[in-house]
């Protein structure tokens, strides 16, 4: 993007820098769609970042004269690259993926005047929906992803798998049945899940061990992900049924007081960040007037890169 062809009258690098200048103005207008197939493929806001950087990297490495569908090239190659990082994790991996994990949260302040229009224009993937996609094989979760997702073709997909396109469509609709099958499901109304989230902070700052549990579906799964270094310690769990998780959430009600209500992945949820600095994200499916699950990250390393404090200041 910087080189230069040394000419008398210079006209050749003027030509490259408005080139430059026009691909790197094309590839913007692309990059949050790159970032959203990147963070669904990876659950990682920071490894989708890198992704979406690798793309371009490759993109101007490309001689873009060939690329018909520049649209269509950047997302599959942001596939391909997401692809190769999934399997080199799982290659990495002596065993499978903890149970405890939770993707990173996207986290944004609440709505001020618009609660619908906030939730159109928040993240449509939920924390739960990337947990399901955290037990597809990798192949599987490209397939998914891009199609179901993002509409792109299976003879699209088929070349970045190296498979047929027959066999990327069953490798979607494996996919598919098992995140159908998985995914819980969800109350979409924010006022209703707020309603909820409000009784169970003041349920937990009040020590209301009752209130806690009314408030929770019987069946009520409670994941916490407190980060690899600490996983197997206890400190990274599953919690099931709604007397067990109240009695967690009491053991933690000191810290209710500096909890607040923010968006996590486009639907109600909890932030506890003490001066600024983030001590866990909470993001729960809301059902039928209840919390059916729970998903906290409490690892220090991860919650480091959100910047919570304006988020969550009064």
């Amino acid at each position: 993007m910087t080189g230069t062809t040394d000419t008398p009258d210079g006209e050749a690098p003027a030509g490259q820098a408005r080139a430059g200048d026009a691909l790197a103005r094309c590839f913007e207008e692309h990059r949050g769609q790159l970032r959203a197939v990147a963070y669904r493929m990876l659950g990682s806001l920071t490894e989708a970042e890198d992704a979406v950087q690798e793309t371009w990297l490759r993109l101007t490495r490309t001689d873009t004269a060939g690329i018909g569908n520049l649209a269509g090239w950047l997302t599959t190659v942001t596939g391909r690259i997401c692809l190769d990082l999934l399997r080199t994790r799982r290659a990495r991996r002596e065993e499978p993926m903890d149970d405890t994990f939770v993707p990173d949260p996207v986290v944004r302040p609440l709505p001020r005047t618009d609660p619908e229009q906030e939730a159109l224009q928040a993240d449509s993937v939920g924390l739960a929906l990337l947990v399901v996609l955290e037990t597809l094989a990798p192949d599987e979760r490209l397939a998914f992803v891009l199609h179901d997702l993002f509409a792109v073709p299976f003879d699209d997909i088929a070349p970045v798998l190296e498979r047929t396109p027959a066999a990327t469509r069953q490798l979607a609709s494996r996919a598919r049945r098992r995140v159908r099958g998985a995914t819980p499901a969800t109350d979409t109304d924010l006022g209703r899940q707020r309603q909820v989230l409000d009784a169970f902070l003041a349920a937990s700052r009040g020590g209301d061990f009752e209130a806690l549990v009314a408030v929770l579906h019987p069946d009520v799964v409670l994941r916490v992900d407190a980060g690899a270094l600490l996983r197997g310690t206890g400190a990274s769990k599953v919690v099931h049924g709604a007397r067990t998780v109240a009695a967690q959430a009491l053991t933690f009600s000191r810290f209710a007081g500096t909890a607040r209500l923010v968006l996590v992945n486009g639907t109600i949820g909890v932030a506890n960040a003490p001066d600024g600095g983030p001590r866990s994200v909470m993001g729960v499916t809301v059902a039928d007037g209840r919390i059916t699950h729970l998903y906290i990250l409490a690892d220090p390393d991860r919650l480091a890169h959100l910047d919570l404090a304006a988020i969550t200041a009064k």
